[in-house]
């Protein structure tokens, strides 16, 4: 790999915003957890995660819950924001607001779906610059809703799209990443042809990478040089999140506690979430998980049309009618069957 330094490459590692560590914890960590970390899970939880209050208040028209046993499933909304700001915006370490008005957008947008049996679940990605009707402001993109009107609107927002029932929200900033990919030593990822990132000066070649935690996010906050730029993006975004979860630190914890312990303390210190989430039920997510194996874990994004301009602006056009059968796999809780009747909608190991 060649690197030249340019202006954008030290800003782009602060200011990338993606939602990688918010599923980390909610996937690697709940995969990973042995009993005797539990108590310590909770302990750091209540001291380090910053709440986020009334993000559900005054939301009216909202999808109901599913009758059945599928209402006991559970949706994370998963925001990532792309404000600009040289010091945390969300996390116990925060020294800025983590919402601004007009200041940021929703930089990435991902629903875990947590399966009723806990056995299983999936990441859906929705593209940034998907056209939407953002209540109360008209069409947009979906990542204007943050910026309108911060967390709650951009609920009301991807509720409207996909008709899911949104349980809690957690957003994320990137202060963290780098040291978590660091403490594992590193991942590695395979390049499958030669691309270039014309923003940041950074020749990716053929072949296998070994990146440390700087290199980590560089790879997953390109898009110029990609051919479908930020929907391949999303899915190197996936990627790391498979290979760190799967290859390292799932193996890692269970044999290393001590690594589990400080993996805890970096995102706790990092995560912020809607104040209507309390510890005791993050804890009892975590045991209810503790059959979860990352191998039922899919990873997918919201089936696209195509491209196009509105006005002055790039977008990107949801398939109504297949994204209307992924949501409603999700709604019915029946996202593992989905997945196999689709298996071409699933990222793969190696992507561009």
């Amino acid at each position: 790999m060649s690197v030249t330094p340019d202006d954008d490459a030290h800003t782009g590692r602060h200011n990338v915003r993606n939602a990688l560590i918010g599923l980390l914890v909610c996937c690697a960590v709940l995969a990973a957890v042995p009993a005797g970390a539990i108590l310590y899970l909770e302990h750091r939880l209540s001291e380090n995660v910053t709440r986020i209050p009334g993000v559900f208040d005054g939301l009216d028209d909202r999808p109901s819950r599913p009758a059945g046993p599928a209402g006991d499933a559970l949706n994370v909304l998963v925001v990532g924001t792309d404000r600009r700001s040289d010091v945390p915006t969300t996390g116990s370490d925060a020294r800025a607001a983590s919402w601004i008005p007009g200041a940021q957008r929703s930089d990435a947008l991902m629903i875990l779906h947590i399966s009723a049996d806990r056995r299983s679940a999936a990441i859906i990605s929705i593209p940034r610059d998907t056209w939407v009707n953002v209540p109360g402001y008209g069409m947009h993109k979906i990542n204007a809703a943050f910026s309108f009107a911060g967390p709650s609107l951009t609920i009301a927002t991807v509720e409207l799209l996909t008709n899911v029932r949104i349980d809690h929200l957690a957003v994320i900033d990137w202060s963290g990443f780098e040291a978590l990919i660091d403490a594992a030593d590193g991942i590695t990822v395979t390049v499958p042809a030669t691309v270039t990132d014309s923003v940041r000066g950074i020749t990716w070649t053929a072949g296998e990478h070994h990146l440390n935690g700087g290199q980590a996010l560089d790879y997953v906050s390109q898009r110029h040089g990609l051919p479908l730029g930020d929907l391949d993006r999303i899915e190197r975004q996936q990627v790391v999140l498979r290979t760190l979860m799967e290859d390292t630190l799932h193996q890692e914890m269970r044999k290393d506690p001590r690594m589990l312990y400080g993996f805890l303390d970096t995102v706790s210190q990092h995560l912020s979430l809607d104040s209507g989430w309390s510890t005791k039920e993050l804890v009892a997510l975590v045991v209810s998980m503790r059959s979860f194996e990352t191998a039922n874990l899919r990873y997918l994004t919201m089936p696209v049309a195509g491209f196009g301009t509105e006005g002055a602006e790039s977008v990107v056009y949801g398939a109504r009618r297949q994204a209307r059968g992924l949501w409603g796999a999700v709604i019915a809780d029946e996202v593992e069957a989905w997945a196999a009747r689709h298996q071409d909608r699933l990222t793969p190991p190696t992507v561009s």
